[in-house]
């Protein structure tokens, strides 16, 4: 876990990589709770058998899965100490290359791509760009924002 030090460090860190998360399972069962979670059972998702029948032969996981890992992934790769607070502030551009496949393994790198200044505090973007184990291209690449306050 890498540890910043504050606003000033942050800027001058910008064009870095923070490091890379931990490896994370792809489950069936984690892709059905997070089916649950959402409404969104296409079957894409929870059908292993009718799944098996597509170009992917078997069930994969939800874009938006992927995505929601970020800030566990995040928090495994790098904090940022001397501040107040941080809040999520959304997302940039966000886009799903290949799929995940169930019983993929799944990490996060992450880049600090930008730090600006807004009224109290800065902006940070950090690209964070999801791989699977094995994997030729990204499986997600998304820019991450977040709003932090000095303490």
């Amino acid at each position: 876990m890498r540890t910043i030090n504050g606003i000033e460090e942050l800027k001058a860190n910008v064009g870095e990589e923070l490091g890379v998360s931990d490896w994370y399972d792809v489950t069936q069962e984690r892709v059905n709770a997070f089916a649950d979670a959402t409404g969104d059972h296409q079957w894409i998702h929870v059908d292993p058998e009718r799944a098996k029948d597509t170009p992917f032969g078997g069930t994969i996981a939800h874009g938006l899965m992927t995505l929601s890992l970020g800030p566990v992934f995040g928090e495994q790769v790098f904090t940022i100490s001397g501040i107040a607070f941080a809040l999520n502030y959304g997302y940039g551009k966000v886009r799903f290359p290949a799929p995940v496949p169930v019983g993929a393994k799944l990490r996060m790198r992450a880049t600090l791509s930008a730090v600006e200044d807004v009224a109290g505090g800065v902006q940070m973007t950090v690209t964070q760009t999801f791989e699977v184990e094995g994997g030729t291209k990204p499986v997600c690449v998304a820019e991450s924002l977040a709003r932090v306050y000095p303490g």
